[in-house]
């Protein structure tokens, strides 16, 4: 059941080298530091060039026609009932562009980053 996991395999990001791929270079790099391994130093010795940070994300905010920019947009809609006037609001899920992606004003640390940052 576990054999088509894409951990298996080594396609995981954030994978240890012993799961898959190239675990010469990460059982090599574990022998030169005495066998323990600190866990941004494995990561980088792992996957060269791949930072732990996350500096951008997805927005959930829209533009709608006009270019404002918020997570809802309402119309407002009258009707009558029984001789009166009413109101009601009705939300717009037509024509509304996503923002995209926005970075972020502090990096975070990604979700998959398999270190623990502090112990109690």
């Amino acid at each position: 059941m576990g054999g088509s996991s894409s951990k298996g395999r080594g396609f995981w990001p954030f994978a240890s080298g012993s799961s898959g791929g190239d675990s010469s270079s990460s059982a090599a790099a574990a022998a030169a530091n005495g066998g323990s391994e600190h866990g941004l130093a494995r990561f980088r010795l792992s996957r060269p060039g791949v930072t732990p940070f996350v500096f951008t994300r997805k927005s959930s905010m829209f533009f709608d026609e006009d270019g404002d920019l918020a997570h809802e947009f309402y119309e407002e809609t009258f009707f009558t009932k029984n001789g009166r006037k009413k109101a009601k609001l009705k939300r717009i899920s037509k024509n509304l562009i996503p923002q995209g992606m926005v970075k972020l004003d502090h990096p975070r640390i990604h979700v998959d980053f398999p270190v623990v940052l502090c112990e109690v």
